[in-house]
C-alpha cells in the first residue's frame, strides 16, 4: 500500500552551497500552546471541548512534565497528601477525570501507566493538534505586544513548525515563549518589603527552589553488585542528612535530594542535573556498599532520572499577582476561577547539602481562590501565561506551584480562550466582570470548584422543575459493627448540621478500667474551612470499667447557620471508641495530627490539624441522632454546588431504597439536548498518581449503574460501569419531554446512593 509523502527508492540531491533549510510546515489554529505538562494538558482539552482548535507542543517525549515518567514526581494539590485541614479539596474538571480515570486503571502509581492516560486523554480530543519533541525555538510578533507566531523544531523528524493563532499560551515551565516575546518576569525572592510579605525568605532560604532526581530500587532475590560511575559522590557525609537514607524509601519520597537554588535555573539546569546525578550515585554507592544496609544484598537500581523535576525558574507578571497574604487570608477575588491548599512550602537554598530540614511548610486554615488575572502576560496582549510562570510572588508561588494547583487554573486559560475566539476579544477583556461570570459559570458547568461561588446558571432546565425523589436519607445512626479505636489520639466525626439545635447523639465505647471520657463540640470560625478552632462546649464523663457503654452526648447548642460541626472525642488509651462501617457522601472522620506552631511572627496562623485516616481505616464514629440529621435533600442537585462545603450538596438515598430515582418534572414539555449528572468520586481522596498506592480502584460513594428515562419509561442512556465524576450525555436529537428519571441502580461500594448535581440544556 503506497503512503501519502512517500520518498522515491533512491534519492539524490546535488550539493547545495547555500545550505538548506529543514522541512517546513505551518499550522494555522485557534490557540497555541507551548507546554504539555498538567497545565499544559488541561489548558488544550477544555478549549478543544469547547470547540477551538488547539496545537499542543511538547519538548518531552511524552506528555504530563513532572508527572510524566521521566521525572516520576506524584501530583499533588489543594489535598497535601490528606495532611492539612482541606476536606473534600481534590481539583475538578478536567484533572480530576484524569485523576480518577488513572486511579481505575493505575491504582498501583505504575508512572508510565499514567504517561498512557495522558495521552489518551489528549489524542482522543480532535480538535488538538499534538506535537511530541517539538521545542519552541523564537517568537515572531506583528507588534510589540502581539504574537503572530511560534516556531519550533522537532528533532526527531527534521521538521520545523511555524505555530499561527490569535491566541497564544505560555505553559512551558521556563517561559520560553513569553520570555521571547519580551513579557515582564521575576525570577528570584521578593523582599519582604515589596508586598509585606513576612515568609518572604533570608539568605538561607532565599532566591529560587532547586531541581530534583529520584531513584528506584528493585529486589531481585538474589545479590547484586554496584560498581558506582567515576563521578559518583565519594564522600556521604557531604549530605548533611545522609542517615536519613535507607532501603526501604525511594522514589518522589526522596523529593529533599534537591539542589541548584542558588544557581540560574534556566541556563544551568544541565549543570544541576550532574550534580544530581552524582548524589544519587552516591547515595546508592553508599546504601549498597558501606556495610551499614544488609538489606540492601538483593537491591538492585531500577531507574534514575534522566532529566530533573524544575519547581522553579521564571514567573511572569499578570494584571494581578498573587502574595502570602491571598493564600494565608484566603482574600477574595472578584475573578477567582480555581483554588489551591497546598502549604507555602518553601526549602533551603543549598537543598541536599543544607543543614537545614528540606522545607518549611506553612499551612492556612482552608483553601484560597486563585484569580483569573494571574493568567495573563500584562504586556503582551495575545498572550496566556500558565502553569508554574503564572503571576505569584516567591512566597505565594511556594503554594501554587504544585502540579494539580496549576493544572486546575489552566482550566480557566482554555475555557477563556475559547471564550476569546468566539467573542472576538482577548485574554485581558475577559477579566471584565461581566465576562468573567460567564467563564466561571462555564467552568463550574464542567465540574470545576471555585471557592465561595455558586454555579449560577439560567440556562439550567432543572432549575425551572419540581425536584423530587423516590427517597432520602434522614441520617438517624450510624451503625455500631465496625472496628474499635483505642484513643490514642482524639478522634473526631464532621458532621453537616442545619441551622437550629445540634441534636442529642450517642456514642459507644469501652473502657479497659476507671477512668473519664471529655468530649467537645467544635467548628470553624470560618463556615467554610474545616480547621476546628472553635469550641462550643466540653462534656466530660466519669466512666466505670466495661465494655460497650453508651454515652449521650447532648451539647445544647443553637447552631446560626447551617454548616459543619465536629464531635472529638479526645485521647485517652484507656478507652476504645467503637466505630461503624457505613461510609456517607458528605461524613467523613478525623484524628487530630499535630499543632501548626509558626516560630516567629512570619505571617501564619498557630492552629490544630485534624487529618483523615486513609481508607480502609477512617471509619466513622458509632453514632446515633436525636432527631436525625437532615439536608440530603433531593433539591440540592441544582444548588449549584457540586461537592460538600458547608453542607453535604447532595441529594442522598435512604439505605434501603432497592431503586433510589430522581425525578425531575416541568409544568410544560421542554427540549432537552444535554444532561450532566455529576457524582461523588471522594473529593477528599488526593489519589496521588506514583509512589503511593491505593487499597481501591473506584470511589466507594460513586454510582456504578444508572439509567436515564424519559417520562415515558424508555431509557434514554444507560452507564453499567461508570467510575468517573463528570458525565455527559448528548443527544443526536433534541428531545421533548416534561419529565426525566435518573434510576441508580448500583454504587461501587456500600455507600447510599448519591448524586450532587443535574443540569439539562436545551
Amino acid at each position: 500500500m503506497k503512503q501519502d509523502n512517500q520518498i522515491p527508492r533512491m534519492l539524490s540531491e546535488p550539493f547545495s552551497p547555500e545550505g538548506r533549510a529543514p522541512k517546513t510546515r505551518r499550522i494555522d489554529a485557534d490557540l497555541v500552546i507551548v507546554g504539555g505538562g498538567l497545565a499544559g494538558i488541561c489548558a488544550a482539552i477544555t478549549a478543544a471541548r469547547a470547540g477551538i482548535k488547539v496545537v499542543l507542543a511538547q519538548d518531552r517525549p511524552v506528555l504530563g512534565g513532572n508527572a510524566s515518567s521521566e521525572v516520576r514526581l506524584w501530583a499533588l494539590g489543594a489535598t497535601s497528601h490528606m495532611n492539612n485541614n482541606n476536606r473534600w479539596a481534590r481539583e475538578g474538571g478536567v484533572i480530576d477525570e484524569i485523576l480518577v480515570e488513572n486511579m481505575y486503571r493505575n491504582k498501583e502509581g505504575n508512572a508510565l501507566i499514567f504517561d498512557t492516560v495522558l495521552l489518551e486523554k489528549v489524542v482522543r480530543e480532535d480538535n488538538i493538534t499534538l506535537l511530541l519533541n517539538t521545542a519552541a525555538v523564537s517568537v515572531s510578533k506583528s507588534d510589540g505586544e502581539t504574537i503572530e507566531s511560534v516556531t519550533a523544531f522537532c528533532s526527531q523528524n527534521s521538521t520545523q513548525y511555524e505555530l499561527y493563532a490569535p491566541l497564544f499560551c505560555d505553559a512551558s515551565g521556563d517561559g520560553i515563549v513569553a520570555f521571547q516575546a519580551g513579557a515582564a518576569f521575576r525570577m528570584g525572592a521578593e523582599s519582604r518589603e515589596e508586598f509585606g510579605e513576612k515568609f518572604a525568605p533570608s539568605e538561607e532560604y532565599g532566591y529560587l527552589l532547586g531541581h530534583s532526581i529520584y531513584f528506584y530500587t528493585k529486589d531481585i532475590g538474589e545479590p547484586v553488585k554496584f560498581v558506582p560511575p567515576s563521578y559518583a559522590l565519594e564522600d556521604i557525609t557531604e549530605i548533611p542528612r545522609f542517615r536519613s537514607f535507607n532501603t526501604a524509601v525511594d522514589g518522589c519520597r526522596l523529593w529533599w535530594i534537591e539542589y541548584g537554588g542558588r544557581l540560574d535555573t534556566v541556563h544551568e539546569t544541565e549543570t544541576i542535573k550532574w550534580q544530581l546525578w552524582k548524589v544519587v550515585y552516591g547515595v546508592w554507592n553508599y546504601i549498597k556498599n558501606s556495610g551499614e544496609f544488609p538489606d540492601a544484598e538483593t537491591l538492585t537500581l531500577e531507574w534514575v532520572g534522566q532529566i530533573p523535576g524544575k519547581r522553579e525558574s521564571r514567573r511572569f507578571e499578570g494584571d494581578m499577582m498573587m502574595t502570602q497574604q491571598d493564600v494565608i487570608e484566603q482574600r477574595q477575588h472578584y475573578d477567582a476561577i480555581s483554588f489551591g491548599g497546598w502549604s507555602i512550602d518553601l526549602h533551603p537554598a543549598d537543598g541536599v547539602f543544607s543543614e537545614l530540614p528540606g522545607c518549611d511548610q506553612w499551612h492556612a486554615k482552608g483553601v484560597y481562590q486563585v484569580p483569573y488575572r494571574t493568567q495573563y502576560s500584562k504586556n503582551i496582549r495575545n498572550l496566556f501565561i500558565t502553569g508554574r510562570i503564572m503571576s505569584a510572588s516567591h512566597v505565594a508561588f511556594g503554594s501554587t506551584r504544585v502540579m494539580l494547583t496549576l493544572a486546575c487554573a489552566a482550566q480557566s486559560v482554555g475555557m477563556a480562550a475559547a471564550h476569546c475566539i468566539e467573542r472576538g476579544l482577548l485574554p485581558r477583556d475577559i477579566a471584565e466582570p461581566e465576562n468573567v461570570k460567564l467563564l466561571q459559570r462555564d467552568l463550574q458547568r464542567v465540574g470545576g470548584y471555585i471557592p465561595q461561588f455558586r454555579l449560577d446558571d439560567d440556562a439550567n432546565l432543572v432549575r425551572q422543575a419540581t425536584v423530587a425523589a423516590s427517597s432520602k436519607l434522614c441520617l438517624e445512626t450510624l451503625p455500631d459493627g465496625g472496628p474499635r479505636i483505642a484513643l490514642e489520639r482524639p478522634y473526631a466525626q464532621m458532621l453537616p448540621m442545619q441551622r437550629g439545635r445540634v441534636p442529642r447523639m450517642t456514642i459507644t465505647v469501652d473502657a479497659a478500667e476507671d477512668t473519664a471520657l471529655e468530649a467537645q463540640l467544635r467548628m470553624s470560625s470560618k463556615r467554610d474551612n474545616y480547621t476546628p478552632d472553635v469550641i462550643l462546649k466540653t462534656l466530660s464523663f466519669d466512666l466505670p470499667a466495661g465494655d460497650d457503654q453508651t454515652i449521650e452526648l447532648d451539647f445544647d447548642q443553637l447552631l446560626d447557620d447551617s454548616r459543619y460541626v465536629f464531635v472529638c472525642v479526645m485521647a485517652n488509651p484507656r478507652l476504645r471508641l467503637h466505630l461503624s462501617d457505613m461510609r456517607v457522601t458528605g461524613l467523613a472522620a478525623l484524628q487530630y495530627w499535630r499543632d501548626q506552631i509558626p516560630y516567629e511572627d512570619i505571617g501564619v496562623e498557630a492552629f490544630e490539624f485534624w487529618t483523615p485516616p486513609r481508607r480502609p481505616d477512617g471509619q466513622n464514629m458509632a453514632l446515633n441522632f436525636s432527631p436525625p440529621i437532615d439536608g440530603f435533600d433531593p433539591q440540592n442537585v441544582c444548588n449549584g454546588l457540586a461537592r460538600p462545603v458547608a453542607e453535604v450538596n447532595a441529594w442522598v438515598a435512604d439505605p434501603d431504597d432497592d431503586m433510589p430515582t430522581l425525578e425531575i418534572r416541568w409544568i410544560a414539555p421542554q427540549s432537552v439536548s444535554r444532561v450532566t449528572l455529576m457524582f461523588d468520586t471522594d473529593f477528599d481522596h488526593a489519589m496521588e498518581t506514583v509512589t503511593r498506592g491505593h487499597p481501591e480502584d473506584v470511589m466507594p460513594f460513586a454510582v456504578k449503574h444508572y439509567r436515564l428515562r424519559n417520562g415515558d419509561g424508555s431509557v434514554l442512556a444507560e452507564a453499567r460501569d461508570n467510575h468517573q465524576t463528570v458525565n455527559r450525555i448528548d443527544f443526536d436529537e433534541p428531545i421533548e419531554t416534561d419529565r426525566l428519571q435518573v434510576e441508580i441502580i448500583e454504587t461501587q461500594g456500600d455507600a447510599p446512593a448519591a448524586l450532587f448535581a443535574l443540569h439539562c440544556y436545551e
